[in-house]
């Protein structure tokens, strides 16, 4: 079904009431950039440390990071994000995400999830946010839609004695990694998955009742033909989804 206006948007969460799990705590998992807000809060932050200096990168940063999804792996580069931090305190960057966030005035939330997200957490609805960004960069946008930065499960690296480090940490938040990052956190399969691009199919499909697929680009956005192929999966499989551009 898709969801163009207030009354669509009141059937998806009526049919949330409805879907709880009877057996079980109620899981939600919401993957971030793209279906969350119109902004990729990952290159955001990136883009904020580029601009202020704040730590050590190659003369042309996002070609590097360009070409390592390429020539290395998307994986790779992913956990690069986290890696160009090695050394700060952890605190340190912390407060350099947050200033990030709050560089970008107002962030664009798209409203009807955060009425989708205060609808579930009325209902106990344990709520999560699943990224392939890394952690940092999106825990200051989680109050944007009524979340707490525990809630969010990004990409990590390890941290000893308090400083970044260069080791992953725990399950890489992307593809297969987001439906196993969020069992291992919550214990349960979610009920409820919403997602944008391909990459968050693993996690949509991990959803026991419900799927929210979004597609917010136009076609002259480098994420608009993985969102479209996301859609007519929808549309295929009868998940709800939200289509701005037809």
């Amino acid at each position: 079904m898709h969801i163009k206006n207030q009354n669509d948007l009141n059937i998806l969460l009526d049919k949330i009431s409805t879907s709880l799990p009877k057996d079980q705590k109620a899981v939600a998992a919401f993957d971030a950039d793209g279906t969350l807000w119109d902004i990729d809060m990952g290159e955001n932050f990136f883009q904020y440390v580029i601009d202020n200096k704040l730590v050590p990168l190659p003369a042309d940063p996002w070609k590097h990071y360009r070409n390592m999804q390429v020539e290395v792996s998307k994986e790779a580069a992913y956990i690069w994000l986290a890696q160009i931090f090695e050394g700060v305190e952890v605190p340190q960057v912390q407060q350099w995400a947050k200033e990030a966030v709050e560089s970008v005035q107002p962030v664009p939330v798209f409203d009807f999830q955060k009425k989708l997200i205060q609808h579930l957490l009325s209902l106990n609805v344990d709520v999560y946010i699943v990224t392939a960004s890394i952690k940092w960069a999106v825990e200051p946008a989680a109050s944007l839609v009524g979340l707490t930065p525990e809630k969010v499960l990004g990409i990590e690296v390890q941290t000893p004695g308090g400083l970044v480090g260069l080791e992953q940490k725990g399950i890489l938040t992307y593809k297969a990694g987001k439906a196993e990052r969020i069992v291992e956190e919550s214990g349960v399969r979610p009920f409820f998955s919403a997602g944008n691009t391909e990459g968050d199919y693993d996690l949509l499909m991990s959803a026991t009742d419900l799927r929210f697929v979004i597609c917010n680009t136009d076609k002259d956005h480098e994420n608009h033909p993985t969102e479209s192929k996301m859609i007519e999966l929808a549309k295929k499989e009868g998940w709800f989804y939200h289509l701005k551009y037809e």
